[in-house]
């Protein structure tokens, strides 16, 4: 049987070790952040410990399974995870951090059935994967992705044209492009999908298109 101290002590690694990986994305802003991520571990090690205790009070009496109900927190995780990812019409975000979710409920039931050593090598693997390679992606990697900006403007063909060539100066493809009229306003949003470098200077594209007559404000999406 698991004394109450032990238990107590895995409980809080668990929390300690989830909650690292979780400042991580609560410093980029996701959607899953420090608490989430705290509340996420330290339930799951919670299950591997009512898990591990059932099997004790029950043994020799019925058949128990140990891993079962820990087994569910992995397809349970999965329902949590798919509410941090966001789908626009040319992208998808929030994979990374569904990801992380899914890493830190298997930390959480390591620590639960006493695997300390295991649960420390993977948060220091996680934290590894998403403060370097991300770097790496960006200097590296130098792929294609897709991004919207949403442009206010009156929406004459010249300005249209302007616009066309501050993102052609930064080597910019517009794939396709929306017009919307704005509810009692003489302007009108252009929303364009546009496929771009990842090392671009996204924040310089922005700054040039506003500085454009009839340009009111421009923003990624």
């Amino acid at each position: 049987m698991i004394s109450d101290l032990d238990m107590f002590t895995r409980l809080v690694v668990a929390a300690i070790l989830s909650g690292i990986i979780g400042f991580e994305r609560e410093r980029f802003g996701r959607a899953a952040g420090l608490r989430t991520h705290i509340l996420v571990g330290t339930g799951s090690a919670l299950i591997m410990l009512t898990s591990m205790y059932m099997f004790d009070i029950y043994k020799g009496v019925a058949q128990v399974d140990p891993s079962r109900i820990a087994a569910q927190v992995v397809a349970g995780i999965g329902f949590l995870g798919a509410g941090t990812i966001l789908r626009s019409q040319t992208s998808v975000r929030g994979l990374t951090t569904a990801a992380s979710l899914w890493a830190v409920a298997a930390i959480g039931l390591a620590v639960g059935c006493g695997m300390f050593h295991g649960a420390e090598i993977a948060t220091a693997l996680v934290l590894v994967v998403l403060f370097v390679f991300s770097k790496l992606e960006w200097s590296l990697l130098k792929k294609d992705c897709f991004r919207t900006i949403v442009i206010s403007t009156k929406g004459s063909a010249e300005e249209l044209g302007k616009i066309r060539e501050v993102l052609s100066k930064y080597g910019v493809e517009i794939k396709d492009f929306g017009i919307e009229k704005q509810e009692g306003k003489p302007s009108v949003l252009v929303r364009m999908h546009l496929k771009v470098l990842t090392n671009i200077a996204y924040d310089k594209i922005i700054f040039d298109i506003t500085k454009l007559d009839g340009v009111d404000k421009a923003n990624w999406e």
